[in-house]
């Protein structure tokens, strides 16, 4: 089947499409399992197209919130929260704390990151 062309796919989608296609063709053309959450550049109609050329291709989209399936709505629930009490007057302004709370997170001892994913009850290892 012939592949159609990732123009006109949006900025967060269309790389990872490609990665996609890429994974594929070097697992020797086994098909994919692909897990979106509910961005729209995930939905619109020019990303359920490319997808439907690509049979080999199996996507699934999580609920807009689904903290029992999705990890990261822990994270993002958690960063809020530290975030709460200030009152930046730009988003510059807010991007500084934001991201080195991440960087904190990311470097915590005591497993933070892996409570989020063991919160939604996924497995670690595949099957």
């Amino acid at each position: 089947m012939r592949e159609l062309p990732l123009s006109g796919v949006g900025d967060e989608a269309g790389p990872e499409l490609a990665d996609q296609i890429a994974a594929h063709q070097q697992l020797g053309c086994a098909n994919i399992v692909l897990v979106w959450d509910n961005d729209t550049s995930h939905r619109d109609a020019t990303m359920k197209n490319l997808i439907a050329y690509r049979p080999w291709l199996t996507v699934y989209q999580l609920p807009a919130y689904a903290p029992v399936l999705n990890p990261v709505e822990g994270l993002w629930s958690a960063l809020k929260r530290s975030l709460a009490n200030l009152a930046p007057h730009s988003v510059d302004a807010l991007a500084a704390p934001a991201k080195t709370r991440l960087r904190l997170m990311q470097y915590r001892r005591d497993g933070v990151l892996d409570g989020f994913i063991a919160e939604t009850g996924l497995a670690f290892e595949p099957p």
